[in-house]
């Protein structure tokens, strides 16, 4: 990297090569990883055995420049503004004169997704809401509002939390619950498809993290952390081709195009929300009281850190329900009630993450309210589990 001979990286695992390919040299060692670093200069291949990608390798961005523009050649001329009349033009020339649906939650993925198909396309473009009962409180009404009246893109709203609700009644198993998400949430489009008409595309937020977590992209031996309702492709009966235009970005990327289209602060700025919606907050059965439940936790706690100034500052924070109940003491009386956790985590792009060092007068106020305000609630956990090992969602 031009920077001496020691360098702190990040290695998040086990793995290590324990054999050269041929025409190899070693360039770098640790105490982990005698093929740290790798190069075969005559064919200018180059390999690292760590992530240079993260925050943790504190001068992995020098690394990667040196590559791009010593070796590899590149200008580094690419925009955002360039990205986006680049993705306009090829959105145009997919869709030609064809009909889009669009499926949208009102998160910042499917937000931005909209707004920039909706710019290349105009009326053609539909967006349909599948309200699955399992967002934030108000956060159905604000969609509605916010792309109806602001956006004035055409919008059809669908009140499915019965259907949804139903089918995950006694559903588990966190892949189970993803996929018969994505399944209903499928069967749901395909049903407002066919009461519109004539659409041959649907598009989505899909973004990069999701691609890379949820397959596998050359068929080898890389392991599907998650599935994800936005990756994968539709079932054919639905006879519509997918249009994708953030695939190839990370979370912070989609934000500045979101900036660039004009997209209003409080929307580009919202901390990612997952499709799935509460339904990986709630380890266990679904239902309406837990759900309803969360929701009054998960509004204390944006609500004190909003009011603290932090929400910025995190990339992502939520409440968790957990299936545990737990004997506590509220006034003279003993209770038998719900704990639940808090998450809080730092990340740029969400393929790693560190928890946000909140200070204890913070935790203990938050506690506070919640336990006291939440009928249902008597304990209250912070969960300082960084990614990896674990996921920045529970399930």
């Amino acid at each position: 990297m031009g920077r001496g001979n020691r360098e702190q990286v990040w290695m998040s695992h086990g793995d290590r090569v324990t054999e050269l390919p041929p025409g190899f040299r070693i360039v770098a060692v640790s105490e982990g990883a005698p093929f740290a670093v790798i190069a075969d200069e005559g064919r200018r291949l180059y390999g690292v055995q760590f992530h240079p990608e993260v925050v943790h390798t504190p001068h992995g961005a020098a690394l990667l420049r040196n590559f791009t523009h010593n070796v590899a050649g590149c200008s580094g001329t690419w925009t955002m503004a360039g990205f986006r009349d680049m993705e306009i033009a090829r959105i145009r020339e997919q869709v030609g004169t064809g009909k889009v649906i669009c499926g949208l939650s009102g998160g910042v993925d499917s937000s931005v997704a909209a707004v920039l198909i909706h710019e290349a396309i105009g009326d053609q473009l539909t967006c349909i809401f599948v309200d699955h009962g399992m967002m934030r409180a108000g956060e159905a009404e604000e969609v509605i509002e916010t792309f109806r009246g602001r956006f004035n893109i055409r919008l059809v709203h669908r009140d499915a939390s019965e259907l949804f609700l139903r089918e995950l009644d006694g559903v588990t198993d966190p892949e189970i619950k993803r996929k018969t998400i994505g399944r209903l949430f499928v069967e749901v489009f395909e049903e407002e498809a066919t009461k519109l008409g004539g659409a041959q595309f649907l598009a989505q937020g899909t973004l990069y993290p999701d691609v890379i977590e949820s397959v596998s992209f050359t068929g080898g031996p890389s392991v599907t952390i998650k599935s994800h309702h936005n990756v994968g492709g539709l079932p054919e009966r639905m006879n519509m081709q997918l249009v994708e235009p953030l695939r190839e970005l990370f979370k912070d990327e989609v934000r500045d195009l979101g900036r660039e289209l004009d997209i209003p602060e409080v929307i580009v700025g919202r901390h990612p929300f997952p499709g799935p919606g509460l339904a990986i907050r709630i380890p266990g059965n679904i239902t309406r009281e837990k759900l309803d439940l969360l929701r009054k936790v998960d509004s204390v706690y944006l609500e004190e850190i909003r009011a603290a100034g932090l929400y910025d500052a995190i990339w992502q924070a939520f409440a968790v329900l957990l299936p545990v109940r737990t004997v506590g003491v509220m006034g003279d009386g003993r209770t038998y009630d719900q704990a639940c956790a808090l998450r809080a985590v730092t990340s740029t792009d969400g393929m790693t993450a560190d928890v946000y060092p909140f200070d204890m007068g913070f935790l203990n106020r938050v506690a506070g309210r919640i336990v006291n305000e939440v009928r249902g609630i008597n304990r209250v956990t912070y969960d300082i589990t960084s990614k990896p090992p674990g996921t920045i969602e529970w399930e």
